[in-house]
């Protein structure tokens, strides 16, 4: 339990700190990917791969993935009706066959219904949640914070020389 708590106390430190939108949007993005995904799986290890290679912000990814396996969930019977849909689909079942004696590719488990489908709809969903959590993230800065900084409580606490001390550490050792 604590470590969620940490967790979320630390992706508000990212909101209102200088982190790139992009990185964060990212972050939450790929958070969605890994939600959808079992796991212990293939694509997950690749997120996670990728997360680690264009510098996304990992702390979260995995945050937003541990609320994403719970809309996931809610959403089985639907993934299940669009995996089963692509599975049975007679034109792709040459593919799925060579997929499926390839070495590596059985790790997926592409070939349950449930797993194709909350895999496509994560695809589908990955640029529109991008969008929306950047656009999300620039409003709660503009609003939230801004106005959390306006008020007085947040002077004072500015002016004492704990957070002077604070502000210096920050920039020297980040």
């Amino acid at each position: 339990m604590t470590l969620i708590l940490k967790q979320i106390f630390a992706f508000f430190k990212l909101l209102n700190s200088d982190t790139g939108l992009n990185q964060l949007a990212s972050g939450i993005a790929c958070g969605l990917i890994l939600g959808f995904a079992p796991i212990l799986s293939l694509q997950a290890l690749l997120v996670i791969i990728v997360a680690f290679f264009f510098r996304i912000q990992l702390g979260a990814a995995f945050l937003s993935a541990f609320f994403f396996k719970f809309i996931a969930f809610i959403l089985d019977p639907l993934c299940d009706q669009i995996g089963r849909s692509i599975l049975e689909s007679p034109s792709l079942r040459p593919l799925f066959v060579s997929m499926y004696n390839m070495p590596l590719v059985p790790l997926t488990r592409f070939n349950n219904s449930i797993v194709m489908g909350s895999g496509i709809l994560s695809l589908i969903l990955v640029i529109p949640a991008f969008l929306l959590f950047r656009s999300l993230i620039i409003k709660y800065r503009e609003t939230v914070v801004a106005r959390f900084k306006g008020t007085k409580a947040w002077k004072a606490f500015a002016a004492t020389g704990f957070y002077k001390w604070y502000a210096t550490y920050s920039k020297l050792y980040g």
